[in-house]
């Protein structure tokens, strides 16, 4: 894939995201950078996820439909070099306090009528890095509307740190949060995309997001990165373990 050299935020990016702990960035991939992926990702769920391994998806209840796809850098090649691409890892290089390191490319897809809601969570139960240094930029692939599973993040969570924590029972978002955070949905921050669209969020932000149960999916991408110089939190691994031996994502 060749380098989008004119991808860009607004100026105040890195302000924006270190008080809100989220941003949006409209256009983050093309039109026909989109179709790409799409195409990518259909061609990989019909003729490769059978040979992979188990771990390598999460599907619907319905035991057919697919709900995630992880580790997608390991088992494809055209996602790992979108993931390494210059001009994304320069784009995010501020946010992470350093060099920046691919460590996940995976997919929400949040099918119609039957995608799964998440539980609200900070992403570092799963991550366990300190410092925090670490984030997620999820692109929406299909446009994403108030109807269809947007994700609500709340700005500013990040600043108090790793709350405490409890197995979900939701299988591919096995760990969530002990307590529902009080901040009403309608002062949450609600991520409306068109396709190529993307939002950046801190692994200590709070977020969640509805089933959908309408007529139109909502498949969005997600490229991982940590600073090059965070460390594993042996007591988060430990509770993130405990969780998903309870909750296996496959």
């Amino acid at each position: 894939m060749m380098l989008h050299m004119s991808l860009s935020a607004p100026e105040s990016f890195a302000a924006d995201y270190e008080r809100d702990g989220v941003i949006l960035i409209r256009s983050f991939l093309r039109a026909d950078e989109v179709a790409t992926v799409r195409e990518e990702l259909d061609r990989y769920i019909s003729e490769d996820l059978a040979n992979k391994p188990s771990s390598a998806r999460t599907l619907e209840k319905d035991e057919k439909t697919v709900r995630n796809l992880w580790r997608l850098e390991e088992h494809n090649d055209f996602f790992r070099a979108l993931g390494e691409r210059a001009d994304i890892k320069a784009l995010i290089a501020p946010l992470v306090h350093g060099e920046p390191v691919l460590c996940a490319v995976e997919t929400f897809n949040k099918p119609a009528r039957i995608g799964s809601g998440v539980p609200y969570h900070q992403d570092n139960a799963y991550f366990c890095q300190t410092p925090p240094d670490m984030l997620t930029v999820w692109i929406a692939i299909d446009a994403v509307t108030e109807a269809n599973g947007p994700v609500f993040f709340v700005k500013g969570s990040h600043k108090a740190g790793m709350l405490p924590t409890r197995p979900s029972g939701v299988r591919g978002n096995s760990i969530g949060m002990t307590e529902t955070p009080t901040v009403p949905l309608n002062e949450q921050f609600c991520g409306l995309l068109e396709p190529g669209d993307a939002t950046i969020h801190q692994c200590e932000t709070i977020h969640h997001s509805a089933p959908n149960t309408t007529e139109h999916s909502r498949l969005g991408l997600l490229l991982v990165y940590r600073g090059s110089h965070t460390q594993t939190d042996t007591k988060l691994k430990e509770a993130y373990a405990a969780a998903a031996t309870a909750t296996p994502p496959a």
